[in-house]
């Protein structure tokens, strides 16, 4: 399970590295983001998609210039 873990949080980190250029680019790959790592570790997608999504928002949101 460890090595599922590391999986799960590389991918995410690499999913949410791509901001996209507008607010509903930035939800949909934060939502990818948070859904695949939600089924690689097995958890619930929807929660997954939604901090995913709100993650990648925030961040995007707050440092423009690191996307």
């Amino acid at each position: 399970m460890q090595k599922h873990t590391w999986m799960a949080a590389a991918l995410a980190l690499t999913a949410l590295a791509a901001c996209g250029d507008s607010v509903g680019d930035q939800a949909l790959i934060g939502a990818g983001a948070g859904t695949a790592a939600a089924l690689v570790l097995e958890q619930d997608v929807l929660t997954g998609a939604a901090i995913g999504v709100v993650g990648n928002v925030a961040y995007c949101q707050k440092f423009p210039e690191r996307c």
